[in-house]
């Protein structure tokens, strides 16, 4: 599975939420402003660019993006361990993913965001004999709740969960909240800022010791971030703090892009260097 952001879209975000002109951007990499623009829109290098210089104006590493532009994408991760997982991609003029787990004895389920197609959901849902008890929203944009309607009316009964201020009370997140499903735990971490009601939420207590898996929204992606064009410093903040403090082994279970871990991000991500 492709990247969510290529070098471009990288480098157009960050100029973007550095607040930095596609003048000054274009200067830094020795590019007239019109190869500039190219470049940010493909992603790819077709003339000397000076690319470290243009990635350090924007405050990204340029070894990282680099490293992006000829290819870098993290190390595969095969689910077999987490049996009780599944990752739903559903595409309306783009993907997105939501995830649904569920305990292996009890058959308890919780879904993650709802994509753009409940049908792919009650598939699995229908075909592991599960009971859906829990909704988790981990942020409100449309394409992570398109069919929230169509779940809630074959489940009714499944708990909503989310951080939104325009919530009822009962369904909101509270910081020492945690859910048991099954043997299974679920905790949630604020991570606000591609989306004002931004949220992270943990399981752990896999069978076998399988590693903790992180709902991420599009707090991070792998190889990037969700944009925010208003609190950039304040989401990467969030980010470090509640996702990337996680375990190295966790799976960072974004809703776009491949599937990536604590580890892979601390070590490629451009925004983010330790």
């Amino acid at each position: 599975m492709s990247l969510e952001d290529h070098a471009g879209d990288i480098l157009r975000k960050a100029r973007v939420q550095s607040k930095i002109s596609l003048a000054e951007t274009s200067a830094a990499a020795g590019l007239s402003e019109d190869d500039y623009a190219a470049l940010e829109e493909s992603g790819r290098i077709v003339k000397r660019t000076d690319l470290f210089t243009a990635a350090s104006l924007v405050g990204v590493s340029g070894g990282r993006l680099e490293a992006i532009a000829k290819g870098w994408e993290p190390e595969p991760v095969y689910t077999e361990a987490w049996r009780e997982f599944r990752m739903i991609t559903t595409t309306e003029n783009f993907s997105v993913h939501c995830y649904l787990v569920w305990d292996e004895v009890a058959r308890e389920a919780a879904l993650f965001d709802t994509g753009w197609d409940a049908t792919p959901i009650f598939k699995h849902i229908d075909e592991h004999q599960l009971d859906l008890k829990h909704l988790f929203i981990t942020h409100t944009h449309g394409d992570h709740i398109a069919c929230i309607g169509a779940v809630r009316a074959r489940f009714p009964k499944a708990r909503l969960h989310s951080n939104s201020k325009n919530a009822p009370v009962d369904q909101r997140n509270r910081e020492n909240d945690f859910i048991r499903l099954g043997s299974l735990r679920i905790t949630n971490r604020p991570t606000p800022g591609h989306a004002e009601d931004g949220v992270t939420y943990i399981v752990s207590n896999w069978p076998e010791d399988a590693s903790h898996v992180a709902f991420v929204g599009d707090a991070i992606f792998a190889g990037s971030m969700g944009k925010d064009f208003h609190t950039p410093d304040e989401a990467k903040r969030h980010i470090r703090e509640q996702i990337l403090t996680l375990p190295p082994d966790t799976l960072i279970c974004a809703g776009h892009g491949p599937i990536t871990t604590v580890k892979q991000e601390r070590e490629h991500n451009p925004f983010f260097v330790y």
